[in-house]
């Protein structure tokens, strides 16, 4: 019976408990409430993060479970050092790299390095040292590019219009590539606009969420590029966790491809007005596109996620406000951690 995201916690329990686990970019946002989850469910785990300067990683996201965590600050592509990370894991969530668009237009081969180079290194220790871990690959929605059609659905085209897109494209390949051919299961999720405590906010170059979050804790302007009514889902970090928990129990998801999705998305500038009534402070101002930003605007994007609702029974469960909610009240009190 596949486990879903309505059944009772023991069912997850039984998945997870006394089991090892490594998720890479553990110290990262998303990665650190994957490592937290999995404690809770009983996983023995290990993180590995380079801590690249302005990638997001930071040793506060674990900070309450440090001691129960093994944290290995390595680079994947370090000769031994995927091999080491992966030796005798039973699942491995693969959240490492690097997302900014603009900074993999400016600086590619960096990106391909931490993307594709660092997926094709751990692809090949799972296979040599551990092939029977069960992989959860962290994709993008932004490998679509500009929507042909909306909602978007998994059979959409993909056309990526930056180099990230196409990096985190490849790394999709290579995890269908090893599935296929080498035996390592894997599931890929195409993430759309996660946010939540923890996410990187001491730039812009890594997505408007943060960016925003962050203007609106401070009392400061939020700037939006255009108009205002470019559409983006929006899936809280602990519901994008349930997914990745729930994908990597579940058998019948591996080789598959899955969006994630909010079913209601949510204008660009609905979002900023919530935020700053959310936060009891901020403003807001709209500006023209720098060429390089508007050169690679995906514009509206609707995502239809019916795929993993029905075949995983997962949906998200936390409303946009109350994420919103949560995530400021979070910034209140520990921003200026994440701006040192």
């Amino acid at each position: 019976m596949p486990v879903s995201a309505a059944a009772p916690p023991r069912a997850l329990d039984a998945a997870y408990r006394g089991r090892r686990v490594l998720v890479t970019g553990g110290l990262g946002f998303i990665g650190s409430h994957v490592a937290r989850r999995l404690l809770r469910l009983g996983a023995a785990v290990t993180v590995i993060d380079a801590l690249v300067p302005g990638f997001g990683g930071h040793p506060f996201n674990v900070e309450d479970v440090r001691d129960e965590l093994r944290i290995l600050t390595r680079d994947l592509r370090e000769p031994g050092a995927a091999e080491e990370a992966v030796q005798g894991q039973d699942y491995v969530f693969h959240l490492a790299g690097q997302v900014s668009h603009t900074e993999s237009m400016s600086d590619p081969q960096r990106d391909l390095a931490h993307n594709a180079g660092a997926t094709l290194a751990l692809l090949e220790a799972c296979r040599r040292a551990s092939p029977s871990a069960r992989v959860v690959f962290a994709g993008t929605r932004q490998v679509y590019g500009r929507p042909q059609r909306r909602p978007v659905d998994e059979t959409h085209p993909c056309a990526p219009l930056d180099v990230n897109g196409v990096h985190k494209w490849a790394a999709e390949q290579y995890h269908r590539l090893y599935h296929d051919v080498h035996g390592v299961a894997s599931v890929v999720l195409r993430l759309t606009n996660t946010y939540g405590p923890g996410q990187l906010v001491k730039h812009s170059r890594q997505g408007f969420i943060g960016w925003f979050v962050r203007k609106a804790v401070e009392g400061s302007e939020i700037e939006i590029m255009g108009d205002g009514t470019q559409r983006r889902d929006l899936n809280y970090v602990d519901d994008v966790v349930d997914a990745m928990t729930l994908a990597a129990a579940s058998p019948q998801a591996f080789g598959r491809v899955y969006n994630l999705g909010s079913g209601e998305p949510v204008s660009l500038e609905a979002l900023a007005r919530l935020l700053i009534e959310v936060a009891g402070r901020g403003s807001l101002r709209f500006v023209p596109f720098p060429p390089e930003r508007k050169s690679i605007d995906v514009g509206s994007v609707e995502i239809d996620d019916a795929r993993i609702r029905k075949e995983l029974g997962w949906a998200p469960r936390v409303g946009l406000r109350e994420g919103l909610e949560r995530t400021v009240r979070y910034y209140e009190r520990h921003l200026a951690r994440y701006l040192a």
